[in-house]
């Protein structure tokens, strides 16, 4: 039945909704590990939760660069210019990074809830953000 599905698709929007399948596996598994990441480093370890989420984003910056590559956005696009691809991505990134940290900021040091409070958009919204972005911008 999916199958069938996918096959009455045009070609354009049947390789769109497997980039967005591909980049949700792959968006999921590095967002939740990152989101548990920053918690862990915030609350076990007693570190500044703005500073937590650096210190994340600084290591699944690459991780992300070469999944979502390989994986998520695999034949999309041009592949011969990669230090052009590579800034892209990260300047998406880093506007990925400074939406968490202003869910940190409000929830966090001017709201005053628990540091786990920013988990919840940082897996539900800015995830959203970044493919469409990403699929625009880096991978077209």
């Amino acid at each position: 039945m999916i199958q069938s599905a996918l096959h009455s698709l045009d070609p354009e929007r049947r390789t769109v909704l497997l980039q967005l399948v591909r980049y949700a596996l792959a968006g999921l598994a590095i967002t939740l590990a990152a989101a548990a990441s920053y918690w862990a480093i915030a609350d076990l370890l007693h570190v500044d939760p703005m500073l937590s989420y650096t210190i994340v984003f600084i290591i699944f910056s690459g991780i992300s660069y070469v999944t979502h590559g390989e994986f998520s956005f695999k034949g999309h696009g041009e592949r011969d210019r990669h230090h052009v691809r590579m800034g892209r991505f990260f300047a998406i990134n880093v506007l990925g990074f400074l939406v968490n940290q202003g869910f940190i900021w409000v929830l966090v040091k001017q709201l005053g809830g628990p540091t786990w409070w920013p988990t919840i958009p940082m897996v539900f919204v800015t995830p959203l953000l970044t493919f469409a972005l990403h699929r625009r911008f880096v991978y077209a």
